[in-house]
């Protein structure tokens, strides 16, 4: 869920597109769903698609599979209101809430429930090889460039994001392009950034959530080769994150069902993750999440 963690990610993926009153009816008890809800973005590879693509759309069917529940979807734009619209709607005509989690949030987003984490990834910073920049093992090397060179980049990021922090710190803003996360287009999603502006050479490099870079990074393979090198957590700048489901508070028993769901089900969410070439940070065990 890109956009989310993008937002929580610095703040973090927190009031980024989701505004915090109160929804109807969410004081009172519900029983336990009947099936598996899904709130998600229709448009949003490598995270979720309305087709079903996405890997939240395939561990999502895992999990549903294992909870024994059909599995429906209610979709939204992750925009500002998302929680809001989705999440946390009751609907007086089905008697329910509209849908009942969210497949991807930070494991600290304030707006829900979260369970313990699947995965944990890092931003990262994305070139073509054969671009001019194969010198560049590490984020850091941008740093020694000379001023001749440093004066020709042109660095994608995602504002607000910890990439900014970076750039900011690093004296970099002269050589950024800003992107904003919550984009107006609902057709938009952030590998265009990689796909178009960065295969079109508008960009030489961009920092990026891993999941997006990895993805796309194999969907261009046999056009461009990319170059991914992922990011290190500083002192001061967080740049990997832990990413768990998330639910409505007050329903922790629908939680603790999910929680399990994963720990039973860890080791096929990690080849799910590797088939779409998510890069992990030390991968998450059932053990861990059994802790």
């Amino acid at each position: 869920m890109f956009r989310i963690a993008q937002y929580i990610l610095p703040l973090i993926f927190s009031t980024l597109c989701l505004t915090n009153i109160p929804s109807y009816a969410e004081e009172t008890k519900p029983a336990l769903p009947t099936a598996f809800r899904v709130c998600a973005d229709p448009n949003n590879l490598p995270f979720s698609h309305q087709n079903l693509s996405g890997f939240e759309n395939k561990i999502a069917e895992l999990i549903a599979k294992d909870l024994k529940l059909p599995i429906e979807y209610t979709w939204f734009p992750q925009r500002m209101g998302f929680i809001q619209t989705t999440l946390r709607k009751w609907s007086d005509d089905k008697g329910r809430f509209e849908c009942d989690i969210v497949m991807g949030v930070p494991k600290g987003f304030d707006m829900t429930a979260n369970t313990k984490a699947y995965y944990r990834s890092t931003y990262t910073l994305v070139y073509i090889k054969g671009s001019g920049w194969d010198d560049i093992k590490t984020p850091t090397d941008l740093l020694q460039l000379p001023p001749e060179r440093k004066q020709q980049l042109k660095i994608g990021m995602f504002a607000p994001a910890p990439s900014v922090t970076w750039i900011l710190k690093n004296g970099l803003m002269n050589q950024a392009v800003s992107y904003q996360i919550m984009n107006g287009d609902p057709n938009y999603y952030a590998g265009q950034v990689i796909e178009q502006d960065l295969v079109n050479k508008k960009l030489n490099m961009v920092f990026i959530w891993g999941p997006v870079a990895g993805y796309f990074a194999n969907k261009l393979k046999g056009q461009q080769e990319l170059v991914l090198l992922p990011l290190t957590s500083e002192a001061d700048i967080q740049f990997d994150f832990a990413m768990a489901m998330g639910v409505r508070r007050g329903e922790p028993e629908w939680k603790n069902m999910i929680e399990q769901a994963i720990e039973r089900n860890q080791p096929a969410i990690n080849a799910i993750l590797t088939d779409y070439h998510i890069p992990l940070v030390e991968p998450i065990t059932s053990a861990e999440n059994s802790k």
